[in-house]
């Protein structure tokens, strides 16, 4: 950290005395008709090395885009990257498009070296589809410009809101939908005996305590019952009222609901104590019909199979969220993680005339390098250009499977030539500009299977897109946000949840005398912080 902070130093010296000399290198035709495209890339396996000079996508790109790719990996460690990238901007030498960092990318936006995109998302209409929805956008727009074009990283809203369907039928009732509707089906699977064994062990909801920085208080088993009332969340990241959820009335009613849930002894008293492996036997075993689960916890072949076994005839069924009494729902919050690529302000505003565009043949037509920049991403997202780019060639390096369509290397003639293996990693080395969690990616991860002893066909990739479908509250950016000192954090958690073990009395009294000395001891402070980062980094919806 010590050695990034003195380059930074270094470049800002050298930025302050760089002069206009440093000019862009003209952008030109190239004798065999192509123009020539720079792109700095983050590689998939840093290891492996970067495509072959021979690589069939250079040919590709340049007898359909007529672009003569230059490629480049960036360094792999991040701190290295924002050296190689800040000093590129110091010397105006920044290649046309590249990966970069959140710093880095502070950075060269006040620097104003960076081209707004915001044209771009209509030149590249099935990229922009799939990659990059009002959230990414959102994630690289300062002052009302979008700089960025942001693809999603990881998985995101892959949790849901799951009930004993069996249970409902075996008692005769529909599935819930607002607060007091899951809360009567809480007591009947208490009360009732749902799973008919004459005995009085089960419990109509089941949770555990999972902190997370985006979760604090009940943690994010929790959320659903907190999203009922508008306060899933530790942060509010809307413009109307930012802020800490604790700090806003309607947290207060949330668990006022479930420490009536919790004197009802309608939830599994084990909340407390459990930890996420007993939480998830616990389910397996039957003994509470209501949670919230992961998709691929749930529904995975090895992760199901015990409840298959224990409940022949069981049923889990995905549902929504609850909807609280001034119709809020949500079955939680969600950051997400981007991969960044940007366009060097200075080339993309360079344009030349082109007579032998093979997009345009026997037209002589002027465009800018941004065009040919987002000809080329969008070719990258085609059919053509993400198989090529995600799994190799066609017939050489994958097949299509017959049943699911997605890519496969079983039926290759030579298994030594399979996209997986490391000999063959360089020729994907460019998949992270083009992979955007599709089913075809995930089909290999949650594959579709019938369970051995029901004989259910079950799929998590189907139950993953059923949970996204659902009620969520985005707080992207969330991981950015200040984290509350340990001792602030501490009181944070142990008070409510000594609110809810009866250890705190839950009056509104009592409450507010708790807040007062929460916000006291730095809650306020802490609060401040973050709405002045939201606002700072443009994170508020």
């Amino acid at each position: 950290m010590k050695n990034f902070f003195k380059n930074l130093a270094l470049i800002a010296l050298v930025l302050a005395v760089a002069s206009p000399v440093f000019a862009a290198k003209k952008w030109k035709v190239n004798k065999d008709g192509t123009v020539d495209i720079e792109l700095w890339y983050g590689a998939a396996v840093t290891e492996a090395g970067p495509p072959p000079a021979d690589w069939v996508a250079y040919k590709i790109i340049k007898e359909k885009l007529g672009i003569n790719l230059i490629i480049t990996a960036l360094p792999s460690n991040e701190s290295d990257q924002d050296t190689k990238i800040n000093a590129a901007g110091a010397a105006n030498s920044l290649p046309d498009l590249f990966m970069v960092s959140d710093n880095c990318f502070q950075i060269l936006t006040k620097q104003k070296l960076l081209a707004p995109v915001d044209d771009m998302f209509a030149m590249m209409p099935n990229r922009s589809a799939k990659l990059y929805d009002k959230d990414a956008r959102k994630h690289s727009t300062v002052n009302g410009v979008c700089y960025g074009l942001d693809q999603p990283g990881t998985i995101v809203r892959n949790e849901g809101v799951l009930i004993r369907k069996d249970w409902l039928d075996k008692l005769g009732l529909s599935v819930p939908k607002t607060t007091d509707e899951f809360f009567e089906v809480m007591k009947a699977f208490t009360f009732k005996d749902p799973d008919g064994n004459g005995k009085n062990d089960t419990y109509g909801l089941g949770a555990y305590i999972e902190l997370k920085p985006m979760s604090e208080g009940l943690g994010c088993r929790f959320d659903p019952w907190f999203g009922a009332f508008g306060v899933a969340g530790t942060w509010s990241m809307a413009k109307d009222g930012p802020g800490l959820n604790i700090n806003k009335p309607e947290y207060y009613d949330a668990l006022v609901f479930i420490k009536k849930i919790i004197d009802a002894k309608v939830i599994d008293p084990n909340w407390t104590a459990y930890k996420k492996d007993d939480y998830r036997a616990s389910w397996k075993q039957g003994k509470f019909g209501i949670f919230r689960e992961q998709n691929a916890a749930a529904f995975a072949e090895a992760n199901y199979a015990p409840f298959d076994q224990n409940f022949p005839k069981g049923e889990l069924i995905i549902v929504d969220p609850p909807v609280g009494p001034k119709g809020k729902s949500a079955a939680g919050v969600y950051d997400q993680a981007y991969r960044r690529y940007c366009v060097a302000k200075t080339n993309s505003e360079q344009t030349l005339k082109w007579k032998k565009d093979p997009m345009n043949p026997g037209e002589t037509v002027t465009v800018t390098k941004k065009q040919i920049i987002a000809r080329l991403l969008e070719w990258m997202s085609s059919d053509e250009g993400y198989y090529l780019l995600g799994y190799g060639v066609e017939g050489v390096n994958f097949v299509f499977d017959p049943v699911t369509g997605a890519p496969t290397k079983d039926g290759i003639p030579d298994k030594n030539l399979a996209f997986s293996k490391p000999k063959m990693q360089p020729l994907t080395q460019l998949r992270n500009m083009v992979y955007y969690n599709s089913d075809a990616e995930l089909m290999s991860r949650y594959p579709t299977y019938i369970t051995a002893v029901s004989k259910k066909e079950l799929s998590s990739l189907k139950a993953l897109r059923e949970m996204q479908s659902k009620p969520w509250t985005p707080v992207i950016g969330a991981s950015l946000l200040p984290l509350p000192d340990a001792d602030l954090q501490r009181f944070y958690e142990q008070g409510v949840v000594e609110f809810m073990t009866g250890k705190r009395e839950l009056t509104k009294t009592n409450w507010n005398n708790w807040l007062a000395e929460f916000n006291k001891m730095g809650g306020k402070a802490w609060e401040q912080a973050g709405i002045a980062k939201m606002k700072e980094m443009n994170l508020l919806y």
